[in-house]
């Protein structure tokens, strides 16, 4: 059975420019993930994030330009499953809302877990452990500097 992890915004951000704090660590992970043979998925709103990011002073000393922004998307787009926010999405969103204490920003994080859960998909790729914690019985997290990759691959 081939496992399936969904790549949140900031290890996809820190994978593909190398300028940004924990680059290294944040690519060989993905390069990991991908030599075990694992399915890598980002949703639409990953990509926003990204871009997002990506174009932000605050992020970067010299943020990309939107043209610079499109070809990395492209060049890298092949090595993912992009999850659609469909409906289902929608209504697993509104149930976790309902379980889980969130608020505000907060449910960014709980529609990746719905995206997730809809495709399931089971594994999180995450810098931000904390903010996912709660969804720990829901998702597995793994992070920066996780050695263990056939732990979190357990089926």
């Amino acid at each position: 059975m081939v496992v399936k992890a969904f790549v949140d915004t900031n290890i996809l951000l820190r994978a593909l420019l190398i300028d940004m704090d924990l680059h290294t660590p944040a690519a060989m992970l993905i390069r990991r993930m991908l030599e075990e043979g694992a399915e890598l998925w980002i949703s639409g709103q990953v990509i926003r994030e990204f871009i997002v990011q990506a174009t932000h002073p605050r992020t970067l000393n010299q943020p990309l330009t939107m043209t610079e922004v499109i070809a990395e998307i492209n060049k890298v787009a092949p090595l993912f499953q992009i999850a659609d926010e469909t409906a289902q999405v929608r209504a697993k969103l509104l149930e976790l809302l309902e379980a889980y204490p969130t608020r505000g920003k907060q449910v960014h994080d709980a529609n990746i877990v719905a995206t997730m859960l809809v495709n399931g998909i089971d594994t999180l790729l995450t810098i931000n452990v904390d903010d996912f914690r709660r969804f720990d019985d829901q998702i597995k997290l793994l992070t920066l500097g996780d050695t263990a990759l056939g732990a979190a691959f357990e089926l």
